[in-house]
């Protein structure tokens, strides 16, 4: 068993990481960073000038924004002014009501916000929002985490500058992961101090449930469990695992007014790591410890990845999570360390290089094949069989594996990024 200490810092990892989000977290950054630089200014803006990083940006331009029926950066701007509370952090419009948003739609037309790229940064998670009224002006800046704030000012007058580390003082105090503490933590840590990640069970399957109410995105997970579909997969646990995660996925991305419990930044992994995991324990009759200790192990799983590719990159992140939910149902399915570190080698032979180009409707499609890749994986690791370290990028050491994914996700694949966004700004040109 790891040591107290150990335990209470991967602990708190996870209750940063692991948060709910009403809607995609790229404009939902945004909307908090306006919020924030509204509630200093004090007054509504008259000008919102918003300064986003590349990837913010293509994140944020094709999603829907929840209980808008709009898409895009415009109205998630002028809401997080309007309605915005920054205390709500990912869920910061959930007061947003029929008027308020008739409220917005009019902010809009009155041409009073500016969106632009950030030149000259490195950094993949940027916001700047600078809001002006009334002779005075308020800045806020959200870097390197969704709602990581990391500098606020009025009138030139700053009431928080953590833009640079102090001297001696480290970026980050999280405590460096392994695949190999990743898993003994989730076997050993106390029931009752992880019961907690059940949450992500009850928010992500209720979003699944939800999203049958109403016609989302591209209805991919609703298309899964209908008879036809059923002819062609089965009326079986991999049909009912894609369908549910779809459907939360189909809801969430298509501007839903529902919450989910986000993984690093994103409700789509979170929504990728918890649902194939609850849904398989509970058609498998899984106990209720082997689900916390399987949910356990497929979030921090995917946190682990993210802590070596970034929050945002070129790479999808379904691919992270899916490694997470593999691990997973690989434990349910009664591996052990080894058949987990195979199922993640056989993810990443398999799935790496997948781009991200934005957060929209179609990443239920992204979300799907990555899951159908996770059951795959676990199944062959199960059954003996894991991709050797002579083929491709695999290595015989499972977290220098995960380095080689994300090497190729944070650094090779940077000119994808470039390319990507490229197209998506000059559609129809």
């Amino acid at each position: 068993m790891l040591d107290k200490q150990t335990c209470n810092q991967i602990i708190a990892l996870i209750n940063r990481e692991v948060v709910p989000a009403v809607g995609c977290t790229e404009p939902m950054c945004v909307s908090l960073c306006v919020a924030r630089a509204t509630e200093m200014l004090g007054f509504r803006p008259e000008k919102i000038t918003v300064l986003l990083s590349a990837n913010i940006l293509k994140n944020a331009m094709g999603v829907g924004i929840p209980g808008t029926g709009m898409i895009g950066l415009p109205i998630a701007i002028a809401l997080g002014a309007l309605v915005g509370k920054s205390e709500y952090q990912l869920e910061v419009l959930k007061d947003l009501t029929p008027d308020t948003l008739e409220e917005g739609k009019l902010y809009i037309s009155g041409d009073h916000i500016d969106i632009q790229l950030k030149r000259g940064i490195t950094e993949k998670l940027y916001v700047e929002a600078r809001c002006e009224a009334e002779g005075h002006e308020a800045t806020a800046i959200i870097a390197h985490s969704h709602t990581n704030f990391v500098y606020v000012e009025r009138d030139g007058v700053a009431v928080l500058d953590n833009r640079q580390p102090k001297e001696g003082e480290a970026a980050t105090n999280d405590i460096r992961l392994s695949m190999r503490l990743v898993y003994d933590f989730a076997m050993t840590a106390p029931l009752d101090e992880i019961r907690f990640i059940l949450k992500t069970r009850d928010y992500n399957l209720r979003a699944a449930e939800e999203s049958k109410k109403g016609n989302y995105g591209h209805c991919l997970g609703k298309t899964i469990d209908r008879p036809l579909s059923h002819g062609i997969f089965g009326n079986s646990i991999f049909s009912h695992i894609i369908s549910k995660t779809a459907l939360a996925t189909d809801a969430r991305m298509g501007g839903a007014m529902i919450p989910v419990m986000s993984n690093s930044g994103s409700g789509n992994q979170g929504i990728c790591a918890t649902n194939p995991v609850a849904v398989y324990a509970e058609e498998n009759e899984n106990t209720e410890e082997e689900l916390i200790r399987a949910l356990t192990l497929s979030h921090l799983t995917a946190i682990y990845i993210k802590q070596n590719l970034g929050k945002l990159s070129a790479l999808c992140g379904c691919v992270v999570a899916s490694i997470g939910s593999s691990c997973g149902i690989t434990y349910l399915m009664g591996g052990d360390y080894q058949r987990v570190c195979n199922s993640v080698k056989n993810m990443i032979a398999n799935i790496t290089g997948m781009i991200c180009d934005g957060a929209k409707p179609s990443c239920a499609l992204k979300i799907s094949s990555g899951v159908s890749t996770a059951l795959l994986s676990a199944l062959l690791s199960i059954e003996g069989k894991c991709v050797s370290s002579v083929e491709g990028i695999i290595d015989d050491d499972v977290d220098r594996s995960i380095r080689n994914l994300t090497s190729i996700g944070a650094e090779a694949m940077n000119k994808t990024d470039e390319m990507v966004l490229e197209i998506m700004t000059h559609k129809g040109c």
